[in-house]
């Protein structure tokens, strides 16, 4: 079940180790990203197969997603429901799952940044406690698990996002002439990202576009619907080395940031694909659930501080020695010899 876009790429390599090993899968696309640019451009770039169900809500709440599943579950009689991060469809399939009795299994289990304020978080805690199947990034997750006493089981299996980048980051520096269209040299320029619904309001935005402001590097600024909408509605003009981009698709978007010289969001999944990528990362919240990429010292964490936004973005660097973070790039395989198992 997917919904957004890092549940797009995170299902691609999946889904190919569920076919591997002779496992139906059943897609269901709840609608929560509806835009073109942030949905449909997944399944044609990542060759995901074709949803059998398409809820087409519109909406980020949970409450007409999980209906939709529900349904869907009636329909289809899954032996398990897949769920991937920390979304409100990732609540939706959950809950669903738990109206029909069908066991549920979460890819990202035991992931905590500490903040309660957090949609996310909640949704993590909640999700986590619901799961019949808990697949967690690394030993830290796993731990994080069972200090709280869920039920589920427990499995260690890494992060198939990293399964994703290091089979399609070849496949995007190959295809995307995305840095020749944009006029931008390697490692000359400054992706960032701002989509968190804590951020994607005037104030906040105001603050984060000064920081950005002060680079001295141009900064290009794929923008989320939402945080457009906010942007335009308060009439924010970004300041002239901020170059404001329509979405772009995952090829192109994975060719921006790996040749960037800095990635500054506030995605979860992009502090864990600059790491990937040897880009240092300067994240625009002041908690993180991916912990170890700070501790790695790869990562610095500055909020909407206009002055600490600068600063980082000036300093950053990567370590001289960076520890595997999140797995090997065989997660999926992992997570396919779980379910194949699973009595039918």
């Amino acid at each position: 079940m997917v919904g957004n876009r890092p549940q797009f790429v995170k299902s691609a390599p999946l889904s190919v180790a569920l076919r591997d090993r002779g496992i139906k899968e059943i897609v269901l696309h709840t609608g929560q990203h509806y835009d073109p640019e942030l949905s449909q451009v997944f399944f044609d770039e990542l060759g995901l197969p074709e949803p059998r169900f398409r809820l087409d809500l519109h909406t980020a709440e949970p409450a007409p997603m999980r209906a939709g599943i529900r349904k869907a579950i009636a329909t289809e009689g899954p032996n398990v429901v897949l769920v991937f991060g920390d979304t409100n469809s990732t609540l939706a399939g959950a809950l669903a799952a738990n109206d029909t009795g069908v066991p549920q299994a979460h890819v990202e289990a035991g992931l905590r940044s500490g903040d309660l304020e957090m949609p996310e978080e909640q949704n993590r805690i909640e999700v986590d406690r619901l799961a019949a199947i808990l697949f967690a990034p690394d030993e830290h997750a796993a731990a994080t698990l069972a200090d709280e006493g869920v039920p589920g089981r427990r499995e260690v299996v890494g992060d198939v996002m990293l399964d994703a980048t290091l089979q399609l980051a070849p496949v995007a520096a190959r295809r995307s002439h995305v840095l020749d269209a944009l006029d931008l040299e390697p490692r000359g320029y400054v992706v960032t990202t701002v989509h968190r619904e804590a951020n994607a309001v005037p104030e906040r935005l105001v603050r984060i576009l000064e920081g950005l402001g002060r680079v001295e590097e141009p900064v290009v600024f794929p923008v989320h619907p939402r945080t457009r909408k906010a942007l335009d509605g308060a009439g924010i003009e970004p300041p002239a080395n901020v170059r404001l981009l329509r979405p772009l698709g995952y090829l192109d978007f994975t060719a921006l940031a790996s040749q960037a010289r800095v990635i500054a969001t506030d995605s979860g999944g992009l502090q864990k694909e600059a790491y990937w990528h040897g880009v240092p990362c300067v994240t625009l919240r002041d908690t993180t659930e991916w912990t170890e990429t700070v501790r790695a010292h790869a990562n610095v964490l500055v909020g909407d501080d206009p002055d600490a936004i600068a600063e980082a973005a000036a300093s950053a660097r990567m370590p001289g020695e960076r520890p595997p973070l999140y797995g090997d790039g065989h997660a999926s395989e992992r997570i396919a010899e779980v379910l194949v198992t699973l009595p039918a």
